[in-house]
């Protein structure tokens, strides 16, 4: 039962993050994206994933390896983005 609450917890944040992160992907525009969160908030998913992993906790794993992997992109187009500023 516990892993039933998880899964749903796990889909519903995941799916929240989802829209914004296409939105970004499609358009490539990161204006309004800070550098500082993004890259928190891509080592704190790579935390809670390896967290994941190390409980065996799968949907910790499957929530934050998704998340990561979109967090990840947005934050490597940000990057680039700041750093090849004209």
């Amino acid at each position: 039962m516990t892993d039933v609450f998880g899964f749903v917890g796990a889909f519903l944040t995941t799916l929240s993050f989802v829209p914004q992160a296409l939105l970004v992907l499609r358009t490539g525009k990161t204006e309004g994206i800070s550098l500082a969160m993004y890259a928190l908030f891509t080592i704190g998913v790579a935390a809670w994933l390896i967290y994941g992993v190390l409980e065996n906790a799968l949907p910790v794993i499957i929530a934050n390896a998704i998340t990561l992997v979109l967090a990840s992109l947005i934050l490597s187009m940000k990057a680039r983005a700041v750093l090849f500023r004209s």
